[in-house]
């Protein structure tokens, strides 16, 4: 393994992303996200997503120099059209709209389409809540979960976000789940491995619970909750799909194969300002139901491990193992 300081490997973030083929204005909050995503200590996630990135602009899965095309549809409400684009510049320039229109009308929303995978949704919760606003963020996913009773994919993991805003631009919590027991990733990355994975986490190809990973990857991964679960995921392809114009998971392009074929999923984003609807109370009614939560032993906020692991990782640095760190050198 090899460590990096939290400059260095946000310089190497952006120029294996512009090495292959990112447009450079692109690049800032793109570059953000993956490294706010290892910071958090999400595994899996940042660098070793940011191959399979790389990988997509050099064969044309994803036009790295695509410019979003934001349309008003009321004063509050937008649709964004990704262009077959990373989703980060599209949800940038989404928020640009979103936030004002929040703040001036009381609630705002944004569908984007033609889109690529969001990565961690609760970065882009997180922008909000910073601007000052309660968001939900929702993105829809490949299918890699079955209807409870079924046998076949429909939906993916389908993660939905929302985070709390505090006063000073900061975020009192956060909440990014997907609607799986675990990440697609921790199934992948243990597939890759040749790990078992524990009981619980996914399906074989006839519906029975397994510990091997390239099964579950053959066959399903278990909803969190079992029903309630695939009820969330529902939900966000009815949001991101039927309502943002993004394909249904069935019909969408591959998430991880490097086949130059667009992935065109949606993400959908609701922005409210909180001290309107509330009366000016927000900001002291989350304090009490922060309190009430931290005051007791053992427990913690949603976010708080993330919050952590970022402070402790921008003074240890960040770890990448070698033929990794390798591959990424090469895309700059």
């Amino acid at each position: 393994m090899t460590v990096l300081s939290v400059s260095a490997a946000r310089d190497l973030i952006q120029s294996a992303l512009i090495g292959s083929g990112l447009a450079q204005h692109h690049a800032p909050y793109f570059t953000e996200a993956i490294l706010d995503t290892e910071l958090s200590g999400l595994e899996g996630h940042g660098f070793y997503w940011l191959d399979y990135y790389c990988r997509h602009l050099r064969s044309g899965k994803v036009d790295g120099t695509a410019k979003p095309q934001v349309t008003a549809l009321t004063p509050s409400s937008f649709r964004v059209d990704a262009r077959h684009g990373f989703a980060h510049p599209a949800i940038e320039a989404g928020f640009e709209r979103l936030i004002p229109a929040a703040k001036a009308q009381g609630i705002a929303a944004m569908g984007v389409f033609n889109s690529y995978n969001a990565a961690t949704l609760g970065f882009h919760t997180g922008r909000l809540a910073q601007a000052g606003l309660f968001a939900i963020g929702a993105t829809n996913a490949v299918p890699t979960v079955a209807p409870v009773g079924g046998n076949r994919p429909i939906i993916g993991t389908n993660p939905i976000s929302y985070a709390v805003p505090a006063p000073g631009g900061q975020i009192a919590f956060l909440v990014d789940q997907s609607a799986t027991a675990v990440a697609w990733t921790a199934i992948r990355r243990a597939a890759d491995l040749g790990r078992p994975i524990p009981l619980g986490w996914a399906l074989d190809a006839a519906g029975q619970p397994t510990t091997d990973a390239e099964a579950g990857l053959s066959g399903s991964m278990a909803p969190a909750g079992g029903v309630k679960g695939f009820s969330i995921g529902l939900l966000v392809e009815v949001l991101c799909a039927a309502l943002a114009g993004g394909n249904l998971g069935v019909d969408q392009g591959s998430f991880s194969a490097n086949d130059g074929k667009p992935i065109d999923n949606g993400q959908f984003f609701i922005a409210i300002n909180p001290q309107g609807f509330s009366g000016g109370g927000f900001d002291a009614t989350i304090q009490r139901l922060v309190a009430s939560i931290t005051e007791q032993a053992g427990a913690r906020l949603p976010n708080s491990r993330r919050e952590a692991n970022k402070a402790r990782l921008a003074r240890e640095g960040l770890e990448i193992d070698a033929p990794l760190l390798t591959r990424l050198q090469a895309f700059a």
